[in-house]
């Protein structure tokens, strides 16, 4: 589960810039912060519970498909099975990669 509750910079420190413009970031400053969080955790679950589902309709698709000789069905199953094993792997990536751009963000000057 992602949780940005008192989340600092692993590089930074607090994530602050100097100058007039500053960034503090903390998700306990607003109302609903942790219902939002919880919301991201349901959608999340959700979107890989379909990408399983997608991953077997898929697999069945395919070989069916092959079984009877029917190329455009092969074809869509294979097409499922890897869309949906690409959608699993973003999913799961996803914080990391928003992590990483963050503190990407952080270092510039």
């Amino acid at each position: 589960m992602i949780s940005l509750a008192n989340w600092t910079s692993p590089i930074l420190g607090a994530a602050s810039t100097s100058g007039p413009a500053q960034l503090n970031i903390s998700s306990s400053n607003l109302p609903g912060s942790q219902q939002l969080q919880d919301l991201a955790n349901g959608i999340g679950g959700w979107a890989l519970t379909l990408c399983l589902v997608a991953l077997v309709v898929g697999a069945t698709a395919w070989a069916l498909g092959s079984h009877s000789q029917n190329y455009q069905q092969t074809y869509v199953g294979r097409k499922a099975v890897l869309i949906s094993g690409l959608a699993a792997l973003l999913i799961g990536a996803a914080p990391p990669l928003i992590n990483f751009f963050f503190n990407t963000g952080l270092s510039i000057h």
